[in-house]
């Protein structure tokens, strides 16, 4: 694969999130300030990000040419396959990306080891020039991550590099039909979470550590639930979060394993308000109100990190 470009994603530091809320820098000081808050701390994390991504523009432009995206434009920009993807950020920014540019290899730089895991980006901006002539080259490796992807019963479709989230938009019950491995019944819940093996440390695991709270503190002897799955297994986990046991809802399908060959289907009876999202970005949605059905699945599309 011939590389002629490197297409930078970035997001707004808080910094920047704070003076798009409060209209001015000063503005945002005072707010932080007179809340007992410390505003240097915003402000270094911002310098140092910029610096971090000034290291990496100049890292790029001796060797490719690069242009910058911000995640919002994310959903609508076209990516090409001479197109190398880097990824300057928190962790969650290389989840938002893998889904838009199908099997393109994602760089993550880690722009501040000090505030970031960084589990999902690998590189520091002061490797970049090695790691870019190796890719030239092509000699690199990939972690292939599996995804999951959810079709409406109108074509649209959203994938997940980490998970979905079915149900209601907000603290009200989620109601809909759930079928799956041929069962099929009424639910009324707090939604259903749907995990990839890469999210499956995150969200999907709060819900286990729940269950095994309260079963251990009934005394009863159940084995360690575990949830941890192979990034590139191909398999999902569902676990439907309180389900609610009433005349109307059942409680028989709350968890299973989502294969090739066995689909999750969901029916939604909720008038206004349902919705689907991925990845915890809840502005990235699909509408899941009564008259939708959604199937979800494993994508064909996978992930490709360069380790």
């Amino acid at each position: 694969m011939k590389f002629e470009r490197v297409i930078i994603i970035t997001d707004k530091t808080r910094l920047e999130q704070l003076i798009e809320r409060f209209n001015s820098k000063a503005q945002a000081k005072f707010y932080i300030e007179s809340s007992g808050g410390d505003f240097n701390f915003f402000e270094l994390e911002h310098n140092i990000f910029y610096e971090s991504l000034k290291k990496v523009k100049h890292s790029i432009s001796e060797i490719l040419k690069y242009k910058i995206i911000h995640r919002s434009f994310l959903p609508t920009y076209i990516f090409t396959e001479q197109d190398l993807v880097l990824v300057i950020g928190q962790d969650g920014l290389v989840a938002n990306t893998a889904k838009y540019v199908s099997s393109l290899p994602i760089i993550g730089i880690n722009p501040d080891i000090k505030r970031y895991d960084g589990i999902l980006l690998k590189h520091s901006p002061d490797h970049l020039k090695s790691i870019l002539k190796d890719v030239i080259k092509g000699n690199y490796n990939t972690k292939q991550v599996t995804m999951a992807k959810a079709v409406l019963n109108d074509g649209q479709e959203l994938l997940a590099f980490n998970d979905f989230y079915i149900g209601a938009d907000s603290h009200v019950s989620s109601k809909y039909s759930i079928e799956f491995n041929g069962d099929k019944e009424q639910q009324s819940s707090s939604g259903i979470i749907v995990s990839t093996g890469a999210g499956s440390t995150g969200w999907l695991s709060s819900i286990f550590n729940m269950t095994n709270i309260i079963s251990e503190y009934y005394s009863r002897d159940l084995a360690d639930c575990g949830t941890t799955l192979d990034w590139n297994e191909n398999k999902l986990i569902f676990a439907v979060r309180e389900p609610f046991l009433s005349k109307m809802s059942q409680t028989n399908i709350g968890y299973g394993i989502i294969t090739k060959n066995k689909t999750l289907k969901i029916e939604s009876h909720m008038p206004s308000k349902g919705i689907i999202f991925s990845d915890g970005v809840e502005s990235d949605f699909l509408n899941f109100n009564s008259g939708s059905s959604v199937e979800i699945s494993i994508a064909n599309e996978k992930a490709n990190l360069i380790i």
